[in-house]
């Protein structure tokens, strides 16, 4: 477990690949947003989909208000209550 990112309104916690569980088999991101209190976990391909797209957001050296914009991309699947972070 990784903290890859975290600003006023997100924070990006990186989970490796563990192929003893299916559910980590590619790795996976937690993704939470504090300001709604809302996160989601995801894995698999669209854990793969999401390394790609901020792979390729780091190579244009976006700044943190970008970043958040990104992010920011995930909240209308993002249903789960944060309830201890």
């Amino acid at each position: 477990m990784n903290l890859i990112y975290n600003s006023e309104q997100y924070s990006v916690v990186e989970f490796g690949a563990d192929r003893d569980l299916e559910a980590l088999r590619f790795g996976g991101y937690e993704i939470v947003d504090k300001g709604c209190k809302r996160e989601i976990f995801i894995a698999g391909v669209l854990a793969q989909s999401f390394r790609r797209d901020v792979n390729q957001l780091i190579a244009s050296e976006p700044t943190m208000e970008e970043i958040d914009e990104f992010l920011g991309s995930y909240e209308s699947v993002m249903s789960q209550p944060v309830l201890l972070h």
